[in-house]
This record gives C-alpha cells, structure tokens and sequence, in this order.
C-alpha cells in the first residue's frame, strides 16, 4: 500500500465518492489500480483532466479520501489545487465535472481548462 500524504489538492462530492465505487465494484478494477485525477496538455483551452485507475508511478503523491486512494503526480496539484470532482446524473448531464477555481477560462464542454 503506498504512504498517504495528509491533504489532498482535491475534493470529491458523495455523489463522486458513491459513483467512483460502483464503477470499481462494477468493472472488476485490479487491486493495485486505485483513482488517477491529473491533468495533460491538449483540449480547447489548453489543458484537459484526467480521471481514471491506474497504478503508482513515480512522482505520484497519495491521498485517501472517504477511503477511496487517489494518485496524483506532485507536478500537477498546483493546477488542482482546491478543486473539487463531482458526478452529475441528470437529464441535461451526466458524468464527472471539475470544479477548478485556478481555471482562468474553460470550454464549453467542461473537460478543458486554462490557469
């Protein structure tokens, strides 16, 4: 298990939180894999958010949050820092939403940003 470090640069939402799990539980996701959130250079404003499993990498911090371990790469917090990751599953949307307040401008869709 890897070491946690004590405060997360993000937030997951109850509803993150119940969704993450049935998608775990549902999809058979190996033990060693646990939650990625990150970023990478690409979409309509210039930076685009990952969420997904993964394993440890190098550079990777660790947190727990609700008892759901999130990776994220020590490089990338300051792009995240204070946002929080939601899951909407209503008739106009349905999905994970970021809620950056770094983000200077993001697109339409939601899924990019820039700081």
């Amino acid at each position: 298990m890897s070491t946690l470090t004590a405060q997360s640069p993000v937030q997951l939402t109850e509803r993150a939180t119940t969704e993450i799990r049935n998608i775990m539980s549902g999809k058979n996701i190996p033990e060693d894999y646990h939650l990625r959130v990150g970023v990478k250079g690409g979409g309509c404003s210039g930076m685009s958010y990952v969420l997904g499993f993964d394993r440890k990498r190098d550079h990777d911090l660790a947190f727990d949050l609700d008892g759901i371990t999130v990776y994220m790469d020590k490089r990338q917090g300051l792009y995240l820092m204070g946002t929080i990751v939601d899951y909407q599953d209503g008739l106009d949307a349905r999905g994970f939403i970021f809620e950056n307040p770094n983000a200077t401008a993001t697109c339409g869709c939601g899924s990019s940003f820039s700081a």
